[in-house]
């Protein structure tokens, strides 16, 4: 699944992306590591992996989104 970049605290190395339909989903430091990522910045498109639907729906991966 796609998404763009929103938020990101390198502190943390969490933040929050949103998906196409606006809806935006957090993710958290194991997520963000998965991904093999250094940085990331608001407006990134990335591609993201999740589990769960709804309130309960989280993020499992995230890296930048290549063509």
């Amino acid at each position: 699944m796609q998404a763009t970049a929103y938020t990101y605290d390198p502190e943390t190395r969490s933040g929050q992306v949103l998906l196409d339909d606006g809806t935006p989903v957090s993710f958290d430091a194991p997520a963000f590591d998965a991904g093999g990522l250094r940085l990331l910045r608001p407006g990134q498109r990335v591609r993201i992996e999740t589990e769960g639907d709804g309130a309960s729906r989280r993020i499992t991966l995230i890296t930048l989104q290549t063509f």
